[in-house]
């Protein structure tokens, strides 16, 4: 195996496995930096990202000496669900706080709470979970690529490098767009791609289930652009986070519906 063949696949496989979960964190602390949360929350982001790292790296160990790289899919999907659960609720946080008036004003509320402890740890979980379900992999893969390379050669480390500087690029972009884009386009992209992720996180775990055989598999000719997104294509990968869409979508709309009703002055008397 050449040297640049493997600087591709370990390249590869750090942006397969990091592009989600850097989305995700980018997005978040965009919103965070929006909203003028740059100390505590965004710490809070930051170290569960850590977190997850460190866990996955040494969970990672522990599975290749003990385990021989065995892993146990229902757990996989058991975190992934969690994570998908979390995105949801924070998505339509998000679409509910949409209006930039009253936003600013809630803002003034949340100065001295540094931006909602709830919000603020709900972002740290949803960042820990995101790069948990992708960092073990990662590791795994990389370790199995050494394994059949060489070991962890030059070209194995460049690919991570490069690939790494384009993460950071991807990070950096979504900073720029969070600081310029108008502040309700922004928590509109932000709550959509949150609501996206979680449903392919769904999606994920719904996988994860059939290979263990908890859930059927019924072919279906699904078009490409689904498959594109990470469904495979069977009823039950679309059909399973279709519904939690669907109830997640009318819940949400209700709840604005609401809001909205109780923020419009009364008829005059």
């Amino acid at each position: 195996m050449n040297g640049f063949s493997v600087a591709f696949q370990s390249g590869g496989i750090l942006l397969r496995e990091g592009l989600e979960a850097m989305l995700v964190i980018s997005a978040l602390a965009g919103f965070l930096k929006r909203g003028g949360a740059s100390g505590a929350p965004l710490k809070m982001l930051y170290a569960g990202a850590l977190a997850a790292i460190a866990l996955s790296i040494a969970g990672a160990v522990v599975m290749a000496m003990f385990l021989n790289g065995a892993h146990d899919d229902r757990i996989e999907a058991a975190i992934m669900l969690a994570a998908a659960a979390l995105m949801l609720y924070m998505s339509g946080w998000l679409f509910l706080k949409q209006d930039p008036r009253a936003w600013q004003a809630e803002m003034k509320k949340m100065a001295e709470k540094a931006l909602a402890s709830r919000a603020a740890e709900a972002m740290a979980l949803i960042a820990f979970l995101a790069v948990l379900r992708e960092g073990a992999e990662t590791v795994l893969f990389l370790h199995a690529l050494a394994g059949s390379s060489g070991g962890w050669s030059m070209s194995l480390i460049g690919g991570l490098i490069g690939a790494g500087v384009i993460l950071v690029g991807v990070f950096v972009a979504m900073q720029w767009l969070a600081l310029h884009l108008p502040l309700r386009p922004f928590f509109l992209a932000t709550s959509a791609l949150l609501f996206v992720m979680a449903l392919r996180f769904v999606a994920g775990a719904v996988q994860e289930f059939q290979e263990q055989g908890l859930i059927g598999v019924h072919d279906a000719p699904l078009p490409d652009w689904i498959t594109a997104f990470g469904f495979n294509p069977n009823w039950e990968s679309v059909a399973i986070p279709g519904l939690i869409a669907v109830v997640a979508l009318v819940s949400t709309l209700v709840m604005r519906m609401k809001a909205q009703q109780a923020a419009a002055p009364s008829p005059a008397e």
